[in-house]
């Protein structure tokens, strides 16, 4: 089966293209099933006095899941979209999350943490704020956010595990034993909470160089039996699927025949297309 399950489009600010758009390439390209699941929006910093075009607007959620189901009705003949949504882990607004994953009719949710506080560590606007801190502590409350988000029990699949590196900061090699400790421990939690994890194609066209999780991570996420999904993270109609064919070998490669989809959240196991 051949499927993409993390995009983004015009209404969260910072990607292009029309969800109808994404539809036509995702049939342009013979995806089985297509996933929309834009960003959710901000809930723990006024978007008028924080960085610009984080995120759509509130008031654009339940327009944008219409507009998901009436594609979903309109093609359904021609592919098969997936209403989802990349929910934001926050600790301290776990409340908030869960009001609006309970509202509405998704078939999944993606759980990612993209923001320490009101850090969002994942934007290239951010990066001055590794400045004078310790990597390794960055990384410790990162993973523990990680794994916190897996507990809670709101979302189906991981979001790109190991993002944290997008930027290639990282802990110094001597540090190297506590930060494995640290992704040992969330990859035990994730496991635990039964959910499943993507292989995020988007960090080959990032600085990290790599997908997200590594290879190495890859394998011990297998070695403990969580289930993995594909992404591309696309926020653009022309990038959609982008290298998920060396997604597609590399799971092929590690003996991984079957790849977690969603309906109305509920995990359904399918073939990986070769």
């Amino acid at each position: 089966m051949l499927i993409d399950y993390h995009t983004h489009h015009e209404r969260c600010g910072h990607a292009v293209g029309k969800l109808e758009q994404y539809v036509a390439r995702g049939i342009e390209l013979g995806l089985d099933q297509l996933g929309l699941s834009d960003h959710m929006p901000l809930i723990h910093v006024d978007p008028a006095n924080y960085y610009p075009e984080m995120a759509m607007p509130m008031d654009e959620l339940p327009r944008y899941v219409e507009e998901v189901l009436a594609l979903k009705e309109k093609y359904r003949d021609r592919i098969d979209i997936k209403l989802g949504l990349e929910g934001d882990y926050i600790e301290g607004h776990e409340e908030k999350i869960e009001e609006m994953v309970s509202a509405y009719p998704w078939d999944y949710v993606i759980g990612s943490v993209h923001f320490l506080g009101e850090w969002d560590v994942t934007d290239f606007r951010q990066t001055a704020q590794w400045e004078g801190r310790d990597p390794l502590d960055v990384y410790r409350t990162y993973y523990e956010a990680v794994g916190r988000a897996a507990d809670t029990g709101f979302y189906d699949i991981v979001g790109h595990f190991d993002v944290i590196k997008r930027f290639g900061f990282a802990p110094a090699p001597e540090q190297a034993a506590e930060k494995e400790a640290l992704e040992e421990a969330a990859l035990r939690r994730i496991a635990g909470s039964g959910i499943a994890m993507e292989l995020n194609a988007s960090g080959l066209t990032k600085p990290c160089a790599e997908m997200f999780p590594s290879e190495g991570l890859l394998r011990r996420a297998l070695a403990l039996g969580i289930p993995l999904t594909l992404g591309s993270d696309a926020h653009d109609p022309a990038k959609l699927s982008e290298n998920l064919d060396r997604a597609r070998a590399q799971l092929l490669s590690l003996g991984v025949r079957e790849v977690a989809t969603f309906d109305r959240r509920r995990r359904v196991m399918a073939p990986l297309a070769e």
